[in-house]
């Protein structure tokens, strides 16, 4: 009901909304055996269904006008697996193909959905990781218990080293895909420069055309571009 009431508020106080942001999200940092049940609840709740709920309370007004953009920030790891980030990698796995179905579905009634995907970046967002529940199982993984705390002092340490990773310019990309005409947009943006940019990008191509080709079969091509 909030959601639905802010929208509303925001739309009447505005005078109207051509792009909504789905930027809200928390990250978490440890052995996935040691996430329970709930953690997941919790991770799936900011993560997924908020963004849901957004979507939801705002696509009628979009689908209405018959134009709108909807942006999600996944992140890289939306893309691939790194070790001791499961929970936050399944959200975000799932919110790229919430997208990109939101994507075909939309298309036909003008909107347009795309997706950033940053790297690591030196912000509070990283001070807010939410960590394992349950423990209870660590004393059964002797040293390597170990590897996620190392692993995150080291990865700290290795933004501060590569200033390059400045987070405003992931700000710059959404500014940059707003500003691009309607049609023009692609599906998915990486922004980080400290070494899975350029390897997500290429993933990101080769994705596309084998989407393309799929639905070039099943003569649904006509989904991927959004009606002008």
């Amino acid at each position: 009901e909030s959601v639905t009431k802010g929208v509303k508020e925001a739309i009447d106080q505005l005078n109207g909304l051509v792009v909504l942001i789905n930027n809200a999200g928390i990250g978490v940092h440890g052995m996935q055996e040691f996430f329970t049940v709930a953690d997941y609840q919790k991770l799936f709740d900011i993560n997924l269904f908020g963004v849901q709920r957004m979507n939801r309370a705002v696509i009628p007004y979009f689908r209405e006008k018959q134009d709108g953009l909807i942006l999600y920030t996944s992140s890289c790891l939306g893309r691939v697996a790194l070790p001791f980030y499961g929970l936050y990698q399944s959200t975000k796995w799932a919110l790229e193909a919430m997208a990109e179905n939101y994507r075909l579905e939309l298309s036909g009634f003008g909107i347009e959905n795309c997706i950033v995907e940053p790297g690591g970046y030196p912000t509070a967002f990283t001070e807010n990781l939410v960590h394992p529940s349950d423990k209870s199982q660590e004393p059964l993984y002797g040293e390597f218990a170990k590897a996620p705390e190392q692993s995150l002092q080291g990865f700290m340490s290795f933004l501060e080293a590569n200033p390059q990773q400045n987070p405003l310019i992931v700000a710059d990309a959404f500014v940059e895909l707003i500003d691009t005409p309607k049609g023009e947009r692609p599906i998915r943006t990486p922004v980080d420069f400290i070494g899975m940019g350029d390897l997500i990008q290429k993933y990101n191509e080769h994705l596309e055309q084998i989407t393309t080709g799929l639905l070039t079969n099943f003569g649904s091509q006509g989904l991927l571009k959004v009606k002008k």
